[in-house]
């Protein structure tokens, strides 16, 4: 079967679209081919910073014949409803058509039409064009006269405005070649605003710029390979992480790893080179993330640490596009004045961090609001972020008022996480300080931990300084979790105030656009929940940031949301108020407690929770998340063993029955009554469900849902014996009432712990 070998190349494309954009070429070109009717055994894509390739192997000559039936009207029709379907068909008359006769139905017509299939080579020329001029790049331009505006005039060319093509940089050459793998290939002759598919495309641009002719994707490898062109990425990248090992270990150093970095470095470059440079010893008083970051945003270089030791080394790992004939010393000499001039303008930026600000008599009325002391560094920045008005949100107000915010948020939940309260605010009021040094300015990413290098330097708790960094954390489902607790404190207030300042504003997420990262707050917020076990009930951190609205400066609050007012949420401690009683709680405090249910199912699917078990434990009402995990934890084990196999059984089948008698409106005792309990089964069965609901409800009490299930477990035995000699339907209505009583109760029992009727099996 065939080969397709497919080449875009370009000017440079800039590594964060590289492996994406030949992802999405792959699957163009193939849910292409595979819809016009042919099939191929495998595709694969590769990308360099100069060219998308694909290789499609095993393709199909030629797509199928096909055969299709559209069914018409009746013989007997009138005639607009014949011509209507002859239309449809794309038939000139009714004789055209087959007659078919049906022995209810009596004769109609059937148009029949055969479609022969097509070469591969017309369904290849046909698709490509479009795929090309409708490629998905994040960013593309126009170039050259067809850049310009329709109707103008460019060196005589009159430009074609809008129908021209766009693609990420200026498209140089295409190849597209088909054929058999041991027989002669053809070329795929498609043109694209002037380029016409061939066989010819380009090696490296300053080692082998000839023309190199290709037949099939193996010799093509070759042939790049011999033009210094290193085509599969994944190498490319392999290649630079072992040269950088191995040249470092020949310094006495090791190679601080980035896959981010190395994967972008991939990108840059179609024939790796690693080379060493270095920088004077004095840079290295800066924090070594400084140094990493200045050294990698800048020039795209790594940076090395003794082999076994703490901190960096002055060496750094750059990685050059070509082989210089002078061993690159000329490369390893400019990228080493940059580095050097980076490094300069950071230890600057440090070294300002740390001294006073100039107008620190303008700052007073901010220090005095946060009890802020201007005689140290971090605490000016503080009091500057305030004084300066900086907007956080155009309707949830400053910095400032944000920072109030948490603050007060924070003092509620202190004692819920049992934190010290102290430590607590002042980690809160240091916690954004860190956004108006000059380093977080150069470098936004290391907000948090600049603020915990400056806390340590100005002699704040080991406490206080952990939680600046990590009240951010986690960022995302593999980020750590703050385990400190004044962090934890810190980084719930953080997250809560956004989620629910911007679910009052109703900026909630829409579909996939989450701008304000709410999802990843959430999932924050649950991670911190279940990894440290704490026992914050979500309703009760509506309440705390209700009380804690009272603190900021004038936030513009939804009139709905504003109505609620702190005394109609629950009290941090006390016994919670059902999350359902609606006349209580604000609508939006619902589906953002809802929205916390989305985030906790997910999670615990991560961690291998199967979803019906997640819906029997998770309520709507469900505000506590830990223990609902607790819950599904306990009934993950407890429902695949002989016990639970028998409780599920077991009231599965009083529950199936209660449903469907409830659906019919067949009247069900309020309560069960004695007297009505005529044979020896179902009085047994109501003293167990007796017995084993008062033991379910005080290990529920407990927080002992094992046990609680234990308990429930019981019930297996007697109801069988109740289904074996009781006959639930009795002609007596009374009696009838009361045994599906019986059934309610074991239901109601049951649910104590769990849902069982939402459990499969």
């Amino acid at each position: 079967m065939p080969d397709l070998l497919l080449e875009l190349r370009s000017e440079e494309i800039p590594a964060r679209m590289q492996r994406k954009a030949a992802g999405d070429l792959k699957k163009l070109v193939t849910d292409a081919l595979v819809e016009a009717g042919l099939t191929y055994e495998g595709a694969r894509e590769y990308w360099t910073p100069r060219r998308l390739a694909l290789d499609i192997r095993g393709l199909t000559a030629r797509s199928a014949d096909q055969r299709e039936e559209i069914k018409g009207p009746s013989t007997k029709a009138p005639e607009q409803a014949v011509q209507g379907f002859l239309r449809k068909a794309g038939l000139s008359s009714v004789s055209e058509a087959q007659v078919v006769s049906d022995p209810k139905k009596g004769d109609f017509y059937v148009a029949v039409l055969s479609k022969p299939g097509r070469a591969a080579e017309e369904i290849i020329a046909d698709v490509m064009p479009g795929i090309i001029r409708n490629f998905p790049w994040p960013k593309s331009m126009r170039w050259g006269a067809a850049s310009m505006p329709k109707g103008a005039r460019f060196g005589g060319t009159e430009g074609k405005g809008s129908e021209s093509l766009r693609w990420v940089r200026p498209l140089q050459s295409i190849v597209c070649v088909f054929g058999p793998e041991h027989d002669e290939t053809q070329v795929i002759p498609f043109e694209i605003d002037g380029l016409v598919a061939g066989n010819v495309t380009y090696g490296h641009r300053f080692h082998a710029p000839d023309a190199i002719t290709v037949r099939r994707f193996d010799d093509y490898v070759r042939s790049l390979g011999k033009a210094k062109v290193m085509l599969d990425a994944e190498r490319r990248k392999d290649v630079i992480l072992h040269d950088a090992r191995d040249v470092a270990f020949a310094n006495g150093l090791e190679l601080v790893e980035d896959e981010g970095l190395l994967e972008e470095v991939a990108g840059l470059v179609e024939w790796p080179h690693v080379l060493m440079g270095e920088f004077e010893q004095e840079y290295l008083e800066i924090p070594a993330e400084i140094i990493r970051l200045t050294i990698k945003t800048n020039q795209k270089c790594f940076v090395t640490r003794p082999q076994g030791g703490e901190g960096l080394s002055n060496r750094f790992i750059l990685v050059s596009n070509i082989e210089a004939k002078d061993g690159g010393r000329e490369i390893i000499h400019g990228n080493g004045k940059v580095v050097r001039a980076r490094l300069s303008d950071a230890k600057h930026f440090w070294t300002r961090d740390q001294g006073d600000l100039p107008d620190l008599q303008d700052l007073q009325p901010s220090a005095e609001k946060f009890g802020l002391d201007l005689e140290k560094p971090l605490d000016q920045r503080m009091a500057k972020l305030d004084a300066l008005d900086v907007t956080f949100h155009a309707k949830l107000g400053t910095q400032g008022e944000r920072v109030a915010r948490i603050r007060a948020l924070a003092r509620e939940l202190a004692p819920v996480v049992g934190a010290d309260a102290a430590l607590v605010d002042r980690a809160v009021v240091l916690a954004k300080a860190d956004l108006r040094t000059e380093a977080v300015g150069e470098f936004p990413e290391l907000q948090g931990l600049m603020g915990r290098r400056y806390a340590a330097l100005q002699g704040e708790n080991s406490s206080v300084a952990a939680a600046i960094e990590d009240h951010y954390k986690p960022q995302g489902p593999s980020d750590r979790v703050p385990d400190d607790k004044v962090a934890i404190t810190v980084a719930l207030a953080d997250k809560l105030d956004t989620l629910v300042g911007f679910w009052a504003i109703d900026e909630k997420p829409t579909g996939s656009k989450d701008p304000y990262a709410l999802r990843r707050a959430a999932l924050g917020v649950v991670r911190i929940l279940l990894e440290r076990n704490v026992r914050l009930p979500i309703t009760v951190a509506f309440q705390a940031w209700a009380k804690a609205r009272e603190h900021d400066g004038g936030v513009v609050i939804s009139d709905s949301f504003s109505s609620s007012t702190p005394d109609s949420y629950p009290q941090v401690g006390s016994r919670r108020r059902s999350v359902l009683e609606r006349s209580a709680f604000d609508e939006r405090c619902l589906d953002l407690l809802s929205f916390f249910h989305d985030r906790l199912k997910v999670y615990l699917r991560d961690q291998g929770a199967r979803h019906d078990i997640i819906d029997a434990v998770l309520t709507p009402e469900a505000d506590d998340l830990l223990m609902v995990a607790r819950r599904a934890e306990a009934l993950t084990a407890f429902i695949t063993s002989e016990d639970g196999i028998n409780l599920l059984a077991g009231t599965k089948r009083a529950t199936q029955l209660l449903a469907a008698e409830e659906k019919k409106g067949t009247v069900v005792a309020d309560g069960v009554t004695g007297e009505l309990l005529r044979l020896d089964a179902e009085r047994a069965l109501w003293s167990a469900i007796t017995s084993a609901s008062s033991e379910a409800s005080q290990a529920v009490a407990r927080e002992d849902f094992r046990s609680a299930m234990q308990a429930l477990s019981k019930l297996r035995a007697p109801v069988d014996r109740f289904f074996e000699d009781v006959l639930v339907n009795d002609g007596d209505t009374a009696i009838r009432a009361n045994r599906l009583a019986l059934l309610k109760a074991i239901r109601e029992a049951t649910g104590t712990v769990a849902d069982f009727s939402r459990i499969a099996g």
